[in-house]
């Protein structure tokens, strides 16, 4: 057995400098003149400890360890999107993360999904607080960090340490105590921060050798890696490359990969098995994601490491499955069975009733429900691939039970051509986006919406307090059969159809139909005047000519008015309880 590189992934909010701090690493190891120094492998830069040595010059001796681990293999695809894509069994594909965190701004909805995930996977991880050189009055110093800190003007590191102990608290919130790292106490027990600026690699030296000891000190005996064994590894992407056909972009953390071993790949269905043609890494120090790389073909990888595979059968292939290499023939059947295990972790039919969760690879989705089941979001079904008719028909299967549930949440997929026609008639809501929080928060506003929406249908059923006034002798316009009058609305909406009693709770017929210049109204609203007429009543009689009227709300109705008054006005709401007092005069309970 011998200790692999350690898998590190780069994770935090949008723009807060991910691919900048992985740049800033690469670019350091560049400048001190180490050619050849980092390797760039398929989806992953690898950078050897004696480049880190130099990088980190005494800091390293600080840590006073002795360091067995060969480097560190960074994913070369710091997207969030790829860091959730990156499962195996049991957990994440990282061994240990930095979590990228503007200081300026902090802990941002996709920092605390990223920390959130980390957590459920158990994955170990340090905080690179960024953009330091941002903080208002800072002055570029030469030197190591904490002297450049240290260099600084009061000012500046008064403002530093406000918006650190910011992140500090709201860390704290999420479950994790947090300190500078030089101020660390015990680093099972509390998150290390590392001040940076990947614009001007200020602390990327002491990022590099915090990750460095912990990796070594804490993560040794997960590393041991049998270089001889079949390999095992994660598919990062699938790509269409010129005069190759498709290819696989492979990270590989276990074991060793050469040409023509029998390839196992994890799918929905039976596993594809297959023979590796050939196999390719990129030139010396050419970017991984420029178009332009150019690829050496190679005999054999060792984990950890990042390869691009050319083999037959691999047309549906899906990104995030993982592979295991079988070098005897007699290994196929377990490669198989290991896989598809791999696979039924993550796809589940949870409960009888809930939402429809499609995803992109097998991390993403084990994210996304992660997420969802946090947030007691019921799931019913959680697969990989693009959205399909009978995804549709399974969701809609839902509306009779909850149409909040008659929903399907898509993370980086599409809607697929044969069910593209159906997206217009189909009562289940699609929802689409590519960042995990975005399409939780959309549901979420999705729900709210639809519930108001809902419950303000049902506000359209109920008889709503209103408060008229009658205009006198001058405007009865007909005594009886029916009573023609005219008002005034005082408070409320007074619609046709709406029952009516008087100011003593004496019951009224319905207004028949609601009238001003000829034309008949839907609606008459506060300060609204026009006649209205009334069967059952004469003028006179049973109604005097000027007299106060109010909406005759059933008891019933009061009730559900009372659940849903947020949607009625502050003028509603306190006519409401004068109705409710004129019933309770000869009904005590009443509404109650």
């Amino acid at each position: 057995m011998t200790i692999r590189a350690p898998v590190c992934t780069i994770v935090g909010h949008v723009d807060h400098g991910k691919t900048s701090i992985l740049d800033s690493i690469r670019g350091t190891t560049i400048v001190k003149g180490e050619a050849g120094g980092i390797t760039q492998a398929i989806g992953a830069s690898i950078i050897p400890l004696e480049t880190i040595r130099k990088i980190c010059g005494p800091l390293l001796d600080s840590l006073k360890i002795k360091l067995t681990i060969p480097g560190l293999l960074f994913i070369d695809t710091p997207g969030h999107v790829a860091f959730t894509s990156l499962r195996k069994r049991g957990g994440n594909l990282a061994d240990i993360a930095i979590v990228v965190i503007d200081i300026n701004e902090g802990v941002m909805p996709q920092t605390k999904e990223a920390i959130e995930i980390l957590k459920s996977y158990k994955t170990p991880f340090i905080i690179a607080l960024n953009k330091i050189d941002l903080i208002e009055d800072y002055h570029e110093v030469p030197g190591q960090m904490l002297a450049n800190l240290n260099a600084q003007s009061t000012r500046y590191q008064a403002g530093f340490e406000k918006k650190l102990y910011e992140i500090v608290g709201k860390l704290h919130e999420l479950g994790f105590e947090s300190e500078r790292f030089d101020r660390v106490s015990d680093y099972t027990k509390q998150v290390a921060m590392v001040p940076t600026s990947a614009k001007t690699g200020i602390g990327i030296p002491e990022l590099l050798m915090v990750l460095t000891g912990l990796a070594q000190k804490y993560l040794e005996s997960c590393l041991e890696c049998d270089k001889c064994a079949s390999a095992k590894g994660i598919i990062l992407e699938v790509k269409e490359e010129k005069g190759l056909g498709k290819t696989l972009d492979v990270i590989i953390y276990d074991g060793c990969l050469k040409i023509n071993d029998m390839l196992v790949i994890g799918s929905m269905g039976e596993p594809i098995v297959t023979k590796i043609r050939a196999l390719f890494q990129p030139k010396p120090l050419m970017e991984m994601r420029d178009k332009k790389t150019k690829f050496d073909p190679v005999k054999e990888v060792v984990a950890a490491t990042g390869v691009k595979i050319s083999a037959k059968e691999i047309d549906n292939v899906i990104a995030g499955m993982p592979i295991r290499s079988v070098i005897i023939q007699s290994e196929l059947d377990k490669a198989k069975e290991e896989v598809q295990e791999e696979i039924e972790e993550v796809i589940i039919e949870t409960e009888e009733e809930g939402i429809i969760v499609k995803a992109d690879t097998l991390g993403s989705l084990e994210a996304i429900n992660h997420l969802l089941k946090e947030k007691q979001i019921p799931i019913r079904k959680a697969t990989i691939g693009n959205i399909t008719k009978k995804d549709m028909t399974d969701a809609e299967s839902m509306f009779e039970k909850d149409p909040l549930q008659t929903v399907i949440l898509g993370f980086n997929v599409k809607v697929s051509a044969e069910a593209e026609p159906h997206i217009n008639s189909t009562k289940a809501k699609i929802i689409l986006n590519d960042v995990i929080y975005r399409l939780i928060e959309d549901y979420e506003k999705w729900v709210i919406g639809e519930k108001r929406r809902q419950e303000e249908s049902q506000m359209d059923l109920l008889v709503r307090p209103f408060k008229l006034k009658m205009l006198g002798k001058g405007y009865i316009f007909r005594q009886n059969n029916p009573a023609v009058f005219g008002i005034e609305v005082l408070a409320g909406i007074a619609k046709p159809g709406m029952p009516l009693m008087k100011a003593d709770g004496s019951d009224l017929k319905k207004i028949k139909s609601m009238q001003c210049e000829m034309e008949n109204l839907e609606k008459a609203e506060k300060k609204k005047q026009c006649a209205v007429s009334v069967d059952g009543i004469t003028i006179g009689r049973q109604l005097g000519e000027e007299e106060i009227l109010y909406s005759n709300i059933p008891e019933e109705d009061f009730r559900k008015l009372k659940d849903l008054k947020k949607y009625l006005s502050k003028e509603e709401v306190g006519l409401l309880k004068e109705i409710a007092d004129i019933k309770r005069k000869l009904n005590p309970v009443w509404g109650i």
